[in-house]
């Protein structure tokens, strides 16, 4: 039997930057309640949104990911040459084919870095992550940059009622490297598939393609089953996260959960009955659900404005579209 050369990886990983964008134009309520029979009072009360961020024509998902990746690199102290992967978390990229990765990491400036997309929705910003790590431990990059990025506002239906205030624009990234301790906890993650058609794409590209529809596909949902297994079963996961990580929500410094919906976030922290210490993330007021790009967007912000701060212990969780998720505990940096 061929004996293969151990990795020469990290022991462990962490990261060790953070950055963000958001579009420039800033979206409120009043312009959905245009196109769709509802209140603000309604949208406030039952999803916590106030504004959302929407893009325009040049903050392309590239572009919009290149700035957020900047700001990374530049927290992180480090060269983009220095950069081994580039893994982009992205349901709003309308090219099959190549992945918007490649053209991210040239642009950077890396060292042709491996590069490729992945689609996890909500999930994918702790599918890339728990990949990151797994790469630099392995010792196949020393370096990884891991975005979420999304122009959901090209799939949203603003005649839908059920979504049309939901969704927003915006990427964030982090930057992944090596550790002498654990600050990546392990992943919790997973599927239901029987329950796929609660999130989803409303029709094919094809039935639109060939003129079965005449309207561009758009994603929809079933807000109250979400809702219900959002509540109900993420916090388990949540806690599963913990539990993997040796650590009880006493120990916690910060709940970074994916910003779908205010009222989930309140029902999670009441779930696991996190102490009052925990600053909870709550991003969703002023950017909406943005995917993939939702969790680093709400860690830089609470970094920014103070409300985190470096070294403290964070748990993260993503849910959505699959049904997916992925949870893990962090060291923020």
């Amino acid at each position: 039997m061929t004996k293969l050369k151990p990795s020469k990886g990290a022991p462990y990983a962490r990261i060790l930057g953070v950055g963000g964008y958001r579009p420039t134009r800033v979206v409120p309520n009043e312009v959905i309640l245009e196109t769709i029979d509802s209140s603000d009072e309604w949208i406030r009360s039952r999803s916590g949104i106030e504004t959302r961020h929407w893009a325009n024509d040049e903050e392309t998902v590239a572009a919009m990911s290149i700035e957020a990746s900047g700001k990374a690199i530049a927290d992180a102290g480090i060269s983009a040459a220095q950069i081994g992967g580039v893994i982009v978390s992205t349901v709003s990229h309308f090219k099959q084919t190549p992945a918007v990765a490649t053209e991210i990491a040239d642009k950077l400036g890396t060292n042709k870095a491996a590069a490729f997309d992945i689609s996890a929705g909500c999930a994918g910003f702790g599918y890339a992550l728990t990949l990151a790590k797994g790469m630099i431990v392995e010792g196949s990059a020393e370096y990884v940059l891991v975005i979420g990025v999304e122009r959901l506002s090209d799939l949203t239906d603003l005649e839908d009622r059920a979504t049309a205030f939901l969704f927003g624009d915006g990427a964030g990234a982090v930057i992944v490297g090596p550790s002498q301790e654990p600050a990546i906890g392990p992943t919790v993650w997973g599927s239901e598939g029987d329950k796929s058609e609660t999130i989803k794409q409303t029709v094919p590209w094809t039935d639109y393609r060939t003129g079965e529809v005449d309207k561009f596909p758009a994603i929809t949902q079933e807000g109250q089953a979400v809702f219900r297994w959002a509540v109900f079963e993420m916090a388990k996961v949540a806690q599963q996260a913990l539990d993997a990580a040796g650590i009880t929500p006493d120990d916690l410094d910060v709940f970074i959960p994916h910003q779908a919906n205010e009222r989930i976030i309140d029902s999670m922290v009441k779930t696991l009955k996190l102490p009052e210490h925990v600053t909870v993330a709550r991003d969703v007021r002023t950017t909406g659900n943005t995917s993939a790009a939702s969790i680093p967007l709400a860690m830089e912000r609470l970094l920014a404005t103070g409300k985190a701060k470096s070294g403290d212990t964070a748990l993260v969780i993503g849910f959505g579209a699959g049904l997916v998720y992925a949870a893990t505990v962090v060291t923020l940096p």
